[in-house]
């Protein structure tokens, strides 16, 4: 039987690595030009278009479903974190869906944090357009990896990674991050909560101590 020739051998090489990037992309490809996404419940006559939440009529998509301004204007950060995020998702931005992409503001008074938390479906990439921010993550061997960035400078924090972050300055700071999905999706929290008897046995502290701590955190 005769080798394959070194070409056939480079064809059969980039088919693999073509058939392996797409299956690490952050969200199927898109199968038509847009599918602004049809508000749920309120358009009975929406078509069903994978991957993404079902389309609006095309002949009903105007220029302002293309068009978000929610970024423009700071988000609250007077809460005890002293952060505001403002989500440019596709729940928010219709015209994101299928596109693969979305993005944040994140504002943050001095000395303010957006908490640990992580995305199970995207990367990010921050980008501080204002302040300083201290912006880190932590890998699966439990290495730490941080960087103070400044107006003008980007930190990528890979998919899926705990991270977050801080405004070490003096005054306000503002950034923007960007998502390689529609819906990153974020973990912090739980509902129902986890068990105290089980946050404390694995932190090694006392049953109070985690009911201080969800307090803090605990909606309503």
């Amino acid at each position: 039987m005769s080798k394959p020739s070194s070409s056939a051998s480079l064809l059969l090489l980039l088919l693999s690595a073509a058939t392996l990037a797409a299956t690490c992309l952050a969200d199927p490809e898109p199968v038509q030009d847009f599918c602004v996404a049809a508000q749920r419940g309120s358009d009975a006559t929406a078509s069903l278009a994978f991957p993404g939440l079902p389309c609006k009529p095309a002949s009903t998509v105007v220029s302002d479903d293309f068009f978000f301004a929610a970024h423009a204007r700071a988000a609250s950060t007077d809460n005890p974190a002293g952060a505001g995020v403002t989500p440019g998702n596709v729940e928010a931005f219709p015209g994101l869906n299928t596109l693969g992409l979305s993005l944040n503001r994140v504002d943050l008074a001095p000395g303010g944090v957006n908490p640990l938390h992580t995305h199970p479906r995207a990367a990010e990439l921050v980008h501080v357009e204002e302040g300083e921010m201290l912006v880190g993550f932590v890998s699966t061997d439990g290495r730490f990896y941080s960087k103070v960035v400044r107006a003008g400078e980007s930190f990528v924090i890979p998919r899926g990674m705990m991270h977050f972050q801080y405004n070490v300055g003096a005054a306000a700071a503002r950034a923007m991050t960007v998502f390689n999905s529609q819906l990153p999706g974020s973990l912090f929290g739980a509902e129902p909560e986890v068990p105290d008897a089980v946050l404390a046995k694995s932190f090694q502290v006392d049953a109070e101590i985690i009911k201080l701590l969800k307090s803090k955190f605990r909606k309503g």
